[in-house]
């Protein structure tokens, strides 16, 4: 508490950044968000009609991309353009979900510097008004009430460099698990509407003799 009172709100905020940093790096690890092979599998499952209601809302309470192929298998019967709106929609409220928090890590990013400084700055103007009451007294104090003020600046950045790396880490990892769960997606949109063999055309029948007598 060296930095005066002004520390209280930087503590603070690292503190919900260090919440945040231990709860995303559990929620984005890969294998909880994409289980490895489970695009495969899901496409053996439509292929093979094991598609029943409490499959698929076991495949959808899995993961992220279980849930993403388990809403386009829920509507497998419809038109391409239908099971395509369906992915959409539902990945954006998966990518919404794993965006979580990070706006607060960045918004804690983004006024830890400010804190830092609104702290030196309210130290002195303390100091100097300590200074104009009494005099400059020991210049030895002086020099410590500027270091002290300065704790703040130094704090704030402290907690606002490794929120905003952190913040700028997970949102690129986000959008690197969205092109592998729209490649997976796909992937199973082509085998829901591109298995049914084409129609083969019919033979075209010959022409009936023409009824001309021979000449």
């Amino acid at each position: 508490m060296a930095g005066g009172w002004a520390m209280v709100p930087i503590l603070i905020c690292s503190a919900v950044a260090l919440a945040i940093v231990l709860e995303r790096c559990l929620t984005l690890r890969r294998k909880a968000v994409l289980p490895p092979g489970l695009g495969e599998e899901v496409r053996q499952w439509a292929r093979a009609g094991q598609l029943d209601p409490n499959h698929l809302q076991t495949l959808a309470n899995g993961s992220p991309l279980g849930e993403l192929l388990a809403a386009a298998l829920a509507v497998r019967n419809r038109p391409r353009e239908l099971i395509k709106e369906r992915i959409e929609d539902t990945g954006r409220h998966v990518v919404h979900r794993m965006e979580r928090y990070l706006n607060t890590l960045g918004t804690i990013a983004l006024i830890g510097p400010l804190l830092g400084l609104f702290g030196t700055v309210v130290g002195l103007i303390r100091m100097f008004m300590e200074v104009m009451g009494g005099g400059i007294g020991d210049p030895a104090k002086m020099a410590g009430g500027i270091g002290e003020a300065l704790i703040c600046t130094a704090s704030g950045l402290t907690v606002a460099i490794p929120a905003y790396v952190l913040h700028r880490y997970f949102r690129s990892r986000v959008a690197g698990y969205c092109v592998d769960m729209e490649k997976q997606a796909t992937a199973l949109l082509d085998d829901l509407t591109l298995t049914t063999p084409a129609a083969t055309p019919r033979p075209r029948r010959a022409p009936a003799p023409s009824a001309t007598g021979a000449g």
